[in-house]
């Protein structure tokens, strides 16, 4: 067994040759046979990678193949912001690591290879939303703009004609699961009876939507869950079925960031917090972080106190060769980083971290070399070659934009030594026919400027603003008034006299006969025997017999009259009353849409026009005005921060009150106005109540004969009582609501 030994470790034997030679074989028999495997569940090919701008800022990709299309795994990343493909059994053959396609939210596209598989990652500016699709040998990968209000929507479609004919054939909800991660963050499994089921991932506010075309919901899972116990983001989960899919509202505690990814017939939705930022005040003084250390030193070379620090912090320090002398160092219990920048500050010296090696050395020498650094930065910038791109704008104005772009630190489209977002031999011109931004520069000022118009080329927020104007009237009179008269005859020397509208009195009522009577009707009495006894007496008319006539001046009051014929007397009573309710109602509710930071103004009446004249008589000249009376709502919106809206209106609201007679002729109208002029901030669809004018006129009007007028229960046949009570309120209520503009 020595020999054997000893033969293996010098030199084979002729045996231990065969044998090897037997084991060799079959090693390599056996590894090529695996590779022949691998390269036979590899046989699709990446052959080619291209990409197409495309209206409203999407960005069509296109992969194309050797073959046929796996179903793709595709997942999607918030921060950094990023779409994955991972197309199994496929090799990479594009050579091309990296595409730059800086167009709408995509910034580049790369693919690599590995275990067989290959993945192709898009690089995205911003979060956004996609849709895919197979056709054949071609895989598209749409890629919208990436400007909704929420967070990237993910939009999985079945890849292959196979996987889409299971989906319409009853694929079906097989369970809904959730679970809480190691981090705290909730997690809905959505599983499915087959593959290549299409979701629709939005986020609405403080709730996640879910919906899946062509998956049926069986009825046990159509419920709510209340997860809030998991203590996570996610507070509920609401399923229930929607046309031929399934829907799922996710509450969630914000703020929050989501990532949701499908492998297989499983959907998984992964709801975090978001973790808060935290603003540090630039002129606070440095935070030391670094394990504490200790030193009492006594005259040592300021070389060596930088070794032991780099020993403390495994960092790599270079130290420069023009550093140098000794330093005295008496720290207990300190963080390493502190002890260092007391040494740098003690000799002088500066630092500059690039990942885990610090650079040290005098202060100086780091400011010439970075000086030199940017002498030669400015240098290359000045040779090296420009180049020109088109920049297509979707929502602004491209002539705006140029402006904006144009301003250097020495004015608009001045000299400021390209301190600027375009250098001294840029230019940028803006195509009004085609909205295209022309951009000749640098390739990183070019960079630059599409990174500033992909953020500034947004659409703008746009609010509703709905007002209400109440003007409610309520009227009240009441009018109470009597007519009373007393008419009597009696003779005088064998003549018969009336009395009309006076009293009679008791001399003269004894000398009347008894036998004249008051008899006949109409206005007066016809004379049987005039100027005798028994004859008949004239009877003077009712306006000419009323001692009191205070009746009602309303025109539509009531009316009680009674009158007494006695034998020498006539008795008149009337007792007049009336009452006048009235309640009116005029709501006027004017709206208008306008985009943030941009007035509108809404207005509906009429123009009344009349004629004036000028000039004296005989030569008068007319002339025709005009005169508004109309609802009016001008509102300037702005959105703030946090959601708010704080507004800057005007409300009016005009009507015809009366027409005044011109002396020269026609009418003049007589305006009544109701106006508001404020500046609110209101909250995203709150109402509120801008102000208001309310008016109350109470009078009470009472005409009477004197002292009989009071005379307690008969005064009120000598008086005339009129009360009014008149109110008018004013209410102006607004309502403004945010619009959300949702890109898929």
């Amino acid at each position: 067994m020595t020999s054997n030994a000893v033969n293996f470790q010098g030199r084979l034997s002729a045996s231990s040759k065969h044998v090897w030679h037997v084991h060799c074989c079959g090693w390599l028999a056996a590894f090529f046979g695996m590779l022949f495997a691998t390269n036979a569940l590899a046989d699709n090919v990446l052959q080619d990678i291209a990409f197409a701008p495309l209206p409203g800022g999407q960005v069509q990709v296109t992969l194309k193949f050797a073959g046929p299309v796996a179903e793709p795994r595709i997942f999607a990343t918030e921060n950094p912001a990023r779409i994955a493909v991972d197309i199994p059994d496929t090799r990479n053959a594009v050579t091309q690591r990296r595409i730059d396609v800086n167009s709408g939210a995509t910034a580049g596209i790369s693919a690599v290879e590995a275990a067989g598989r290959t993945r192709v990652v898009i690089d995205l500016m911003r979060p956004s939303s996609y849709q895919t699709r197979a056709e054949g040998n071609t895989f598209l990968l749409t890629i919208n703009n990436g400007m909704g209000s929420g967070s990237a929507t993910t939009t999985a479609v079945a890849a292959t004609d196979q996987t889409k004919a299971i989906s319409a054939h009853g694929t079906e909800i097989s369970n809904i699961d959730f679970r809480r991660g190691k981090n705290g963050e909730g997690r809905v499994i959505v599983s499915f009876t087959g593959e290549g089921v299409g979701a629709d991932l939005q986020r609405q506010g403080d709730k996640l939507t879910l919906d899946f075309s062509g998956a049926r919901l069986p009825p046990q899972l159509a419920q709510r869950l209340d997860v809030l116990d998991f203590a996570t983001p996610v507070q509920s989960i609401e399923t229930r079925s929607k046309g031929n899919g399934a829907h799922l509202e996710v509450a969630v505690t914000p703020p929050f960031e989501q990532l949701a990814y499908q492998t297989g017939n499983e959907y998984v939705l992964e709801v975090s917090a978001k973790a808060k930022e935290v603003k540090r005040d630039p002129n606070a003084p440095p935070e030391y972080t670094g394990n504490r250390v200790t030193f009492n030193f006594q005259d040592i070379p300021a070389r060596s106190v930088l070794q032991l620090i780099a020993d403390m912090s495994d960092l790599n320090i270079v130290v420069a060769d023009s550093v140098g002398g000794s330093v005295t160092l008496r720290l207990i219990n300190v963080p390493w980083d502190q002890a260092l920048d007391i040494v740098l500050q003690a000799k002088g010296l500066d630092k500059r971290r690039n990942g885990n090696v610090i650079w040290i050395a005098p202060q100086q020498e780091i400011a010439n070399r970075e000086q030199a650094l940017a002498d030669a930065h400015a240098k290359l910038q000045a040779i090296v070659e420009t180049q020109t791109e088109y920049i297509t704008i979707n929502y602004g104005k491209a002539r705006d934009i140029a402006a904006l772009i144009n301003l250097r630190a020495g004015g608009a489209g001045g000299g400021g030594g390209g301190a600027g977002f375009i250098s001294s031999r840029g230019r940028v011109t803006a195509d009004e026919r085609t909205n295209t931004l022309l951009v000749h520069d640098t390739p990183d000022r070019i960079k630059m400027i599409r990174e500033l118009v992909a953020r500034i080329d947004r659409p703008v927020q746009q609010v509703l603003i709905e007002s209400r104007i109440v003007v409610a009237n309520d009227n009240f009179a009441r009018d109470i008034g009597a007519k009373f008269g007393i008419s009597g005859g009696y003779q005088v020397n064998n003549t018969v006299v009336s009395t009309a509208g006076t009293l009679i009195g008791a001399d003269k009522m004894s000398n009347v006969a008894l036998n004249n009577r008051f008899a006949g009707t109409g206005s007066g009495l016809p004379n049987t025997a005039p100027g005798g006894i028994g004859s008949g007496i004239q009877v003077p008319s009712l306006a000419d017999r009323l001692n009191v006539s205070l009746p009602a001046s309303k025109p539509t009051a009531g009316s009680f009259g009674l009158s007494i014929l006695g034998a020498d007397y006539l008795l008149d009573l009337e007792l007049s009353a009336g009452q006048t309710e009235g309640k009116s109602e005029l709501i006027s509710s004017p709206r208008v849409i306008t985009a943030n930071q941009q007035e509108a103004d809404v207005k509906q009446g009429q123009e009344i026009g009349y004629v004036t004249f000028q000039g004296g008589a005989g030569a008068a000249t007319a002339t025709v005005q005009f005169k508004e009376a109309v609802l009016e709502l001008k509102v300037t919106p702005t959105i703030t921060a946090d959601g708010r809206v704080f507004l800057v209106l005007q409300v009016k609201k005009d009507n015809v009150a009366a027409l005044i007679p011109n002396p020269g002729g026609g009418f003049v109208p007589q305006i009544d106005t109701r106006s508001i002029n404020t500046a609110v901030l209101v909250d995203n669809g709150q109402t509120v109540v801008l102000g208001g004018v309310y008016e109350f006129d109470k009078s009470v009007v009472t005409t009477k004969v004197p002292w009989l007028g009071d005379i307690p229960g008969l005064g009120v046949f000598f008086r005339d009582h009129q009360t009014s009570n008149q109110k008018a309120e004013l209410l102006i209520f607004v309502t403004p609501r945010i619009l959300d503009e949702k890109f898929k």
